[in-house]
């Protein structure tokens, strides 16, 4: 329990105040994800998925690695951000706002190209859509605690590295 408290999760997380609600709908997500049946449709040559599968699976190892590292003790699973947290813009912070959730989104496509099946493609889009909707929320909350989160937000991209 007290890591959940050090996390920012409180006795009554059943309010919502914080985003607990986001981490409940991200964990079916990502259950859902795997428990997914394979539909292959198209197929490429094992060199090519092999190639695909590697590349998008290093960005996703890199990107989550380097952002669990450098957020240190802000890490937390809710969108709200800490009361003791620092806004961190270096690093890998520097690519991508949001890079944890780039890397469940990147690793996704590389699962979904390695097994060639439509329907871990269609799961990585609705990844990309519930971590871009928990993004905005959570950029609410920190637009509102760090006054140079704007100047951040039109420099740096928002979950695709230099795209988006």
């Amino acid at each position: 329990m007290n890591k959940l408290q050090e996390w920012g999760f409180s006795k009554d997380w059943w309010r919502n105040q914080r985003g607990e609600f986001w981490v409940i709908g991200q964990t079916v997500l990502s259950i859902g994800f795997i428990l997914l049946p394979v539909v292959q449709v198209v197929t490429l040559s094992f060199a090519v998925r092999l190639g695909l599968t590697l590349g998008l699976g290093l960005i996703g190892l890199g990107l989550g690695i380097a952002g669990l590292s450098h957020l240190g003790n802000n890490l937390t699973p809710l969108p709200h951000p800490k009361e003791d947290s620092q806004l961190v813009t270096t690093g890998v912070y520097g690519w991508v706002r949001h890079p944890i959730y780039s890397s469940v989104i990147f690793l996704a496509l590389a699962y979904g190209v390695w097994q060639m099946s439509l329907s871990h493609g269609l799961g990585a889009i609705a990844l990309f859509i519930f971590f871009d909707r928990k993004a905005a929320q959570e950029e609410q909350w920190l637009s509102a605690k760090f006054k140079d989160y704007a100047s951040y937000r039109q420099t740096v991209k928002k979950l695709i590295p230099f795209l988006y």
